[in-house]
């Protein structure tokens, strides 16, 4: 029953978000409310169970998506603009030192896993090649690999970032 709920409330609120200043009941008309919920209703009867596949519903936690929220807004945002200026810099001066790096951040969930692959791969310089879903191994191209990690089998996941720990903030969100 619970996957029904939140399938409902995940469309309305993609509706009401698609529909925004349509009205006079806030940004809504009464009638766009009505649709919503009736639209809502359809879509959770016909896709809850693809939607919601498994029966951990910790991302239903809205303390989770604040978390998610502000990751992306301070830590995951500041490391973005690093990246940036690192890569722009690198490009300039002609100094890179491309390479493929193995890297196991210890995440347990497919959504963390997720987070993290897809944080490495929007971070400029980096691209995530393969996710070992198993043992958890993630297999980064970098475009420019310091020494150190080149002598070692697995780096540390926090020497892919500068200033925050990534692979920290998503265990605290998604695990």
């Amino acid at each position: 029953m619970i996957r029904y709920i939140l399938t409902f409330i995940c469309a309305f609120c993609t509706y009401l978000v698609l529909t925004a200043g349509s009205g006079d009941i806030w940004l809504w008309s009464a009638f766009e409310i009505v649709t919503g919920l009736i639209i809502a209703f359809v879509v959770s009867l016909a896709s809850a169970k693809w939607f919601c596949r498994g029966a951990d519903y910790r991302m239903a936690n809205p303390l989770r998506w604040a978390l998610l929220g502000l990751y992306i807004c301070i830590p995951f945002f500041l490391e973005l603009i690093r990246a940036n200026i690192d890569v722009a810099i690198r490009i300039i001066t002609g100094n890179i030192n491309p390479g493929i790096v193995k890297v196991n951040p210890g995440l347990t969930t497919g959504f963390g896993q997720l987070l993290f692959a897809n944080s490495i791969t929007l971070t400029p310089g980096t691209l995530t090649l393969e996710a070992d879903e198993k043992t958890g191994d993630f297999y980064i191209h970098m475009l420019s690999v310091p020494r150190e990690m080149v002598k070692q089998k697995t780096a540390d996941a926090a020497d892919l970032f500068s200033f925050f720990k990534i692979h920290e903030w998503v265990r605290r969100i998604a695990e």
